[in-house]
């Protein structure tokens, strides 16, 4: 009857040593992550104070690419003051054109050129020896607001060519404008401004000078 109080005891003492090694392998991993989250930085969770600039914030100095007097102009400063209504094109000459009547003047262009000649234009009349193409190269030189019998300008560059001593003198009205022109073939300018108006000028059949 001894034997078996021993046999209990024995086998108290090996439950209790077996429980005592188990409990450490138990609370291992509870204290594993407690002695974690002691030793892991204060900074390593994001808080407010660190959290991403929204896309919607203001762009301080450092990145913006306009000067900083830029953002002061106003639309009404950078207009251009230039801007002006674009011209509209001129008139048409007049529909009326029955005052077109010129007197030419002729001398020094030969036998049969020399002389006085009357044109009317719209409707071409006269007795110039020509007139529907005189009063169409007439008509084709007009432009609205521009002297067709204007004279080669003071500052012109002539080249030294002797046409002839062929002069005409233009009077009358054209396109509501006086006339009161002379032409002559004494240089390259004058000649060429001759011959822009031939037929109504005399060809160049004019004589030359010896």
């Amino acid at each position: 009857m001894s034997a078996l109080p021993r046999r209990g005891i024995a086998s108290l003492a090996v439950s209790l040593l077996c429980g005592l090694a188990a409990t450490p392998a138990v609370a291992a991993p509870a204290a594993a992550q407690a002695r974690a989250a002691s030793a892991a930085p204060a900074h390593a969770t994001p808080t407010r104070a660190t959290s991403a600039v929204p896309p919607y914030a203001t762009p301080t100095a450092a990145t913006s690419t306009l000067p900083a007097y830029a953002a002061a102009v106003t639309p009404a400063l950078v207009t251009p003051s230039h801007a002006t209504t674009p011209a509209l094109p001129p008139p048409p000459l007049p529909d009326d054109r029955t005052g077109d009547h010129l007197t030419l003047f002729v001398h020094g262009a030969g036998p049969g050129r020399d002389g006085v000649r009357q044109l009317f234009c719209h409707p071409e009349g006269g007795d110039h020896p020509d007139p529907a193409d005189a009063c169409r190269v007439l008509d084709e030189n007009t432009r609205w607001g521009q002297d067709t019998f204007a004279p080669v300008p003071p500052d012109s560059i002539c080249t030294m060519i002797d046409g002839g001593p062929a002069t005409a003198h233009v009077t009358g009205s054209w396109a509501g404008r006086p006339v009161d022109a002379d032409f002559s073939r004494r240089n390259g300018c004058e000649i060429a401004r001759w011959d822009r108006l031939v037929p109504f000028l005399p060809g160049a059949g004019a004589q030359k000078s010896p």
